[in-house]
């Protein structure tokens, strides 16, 4: 029996799929349209750059901010809680779902990334890919430049240190740091 699921279909359900075809790539137009819109809209106010974010993400709290530049792959993936802060040049690669709780603080230049491959090189070839999610606690703090990587998971109150490469999760009211990040 063949698999008669669109690619964005299977995407969207963490399984191998082929980053194209006709709903993808429009997705993929409909937010790099967006993000044009939203790194021009730098000196507009936070009420109208949260309008903005409300136009395509998932879920988007209030006081939300988040300073352009910023990247996204679709958008409607990420789901943000009330008052999480995002600093410049911030990038979430939301092939599936991305969800920061409330209050959470990520410094300039962070990477939160669901974008994977698989190790199968034969895999690879085919131009397969898959995603996993990553899911960010309430109050925690990632320091400028961190990367975390897919299917990471940082619990409330936690501490990232800046240009830490987050490589397996993070238990609440923990302190991650280094590459690979260790806990302190």
């Amino acid at each position: 029996m063949t698999d008669q699921r669109s690619q964005k279909d299977k995407m969207l359900a963490g399984e191998l799929y082929v980053a194209e075809g006709p709903e993808i790539a429009a997705d993929n137009a409909r937010a790099s349209a967006w993000m044009e819109r939203y790194n021009a809209a730098r000196c507009e106010s936070a009420a109208d750059r949260l309008a903005l974010l409300r136009e395509i993400m998932g879920a988007v709290g209030d006081g939300v901010n988040i300073r352009p530049p910023f990247f996204v792959d679709y958008g409607y993936n990420i789901r943000l809680g009330a008052g999480v802060f995002l600093n410049f040049n911030c990038v979430i690669l939301d092939v599936v779902q991305v969800t920061i709780g409330d209050g959470t603080q990520i410094g300039a230049g962070v990477q939160i990334l669901t974008a994977d491959h698989p190790r199968d090189p034969k895999l690879r070839a085919q131009g397969l890919e898959l995603g996993r999610p990553v899911s960010i606690g309430r109050n925690v703090w990632i320091g400028s430049g961190a990367l975390i990587l897919p299917g990471v998971s940082i619990g409330d109150d936690a501490l990232i240190g800046a240009g830490s490469v987050v490589t397996r999760d993070a238990p609440a009211g923990a302190t991650a740091v280094g590459n690979p990040a260790r806990l302190r």
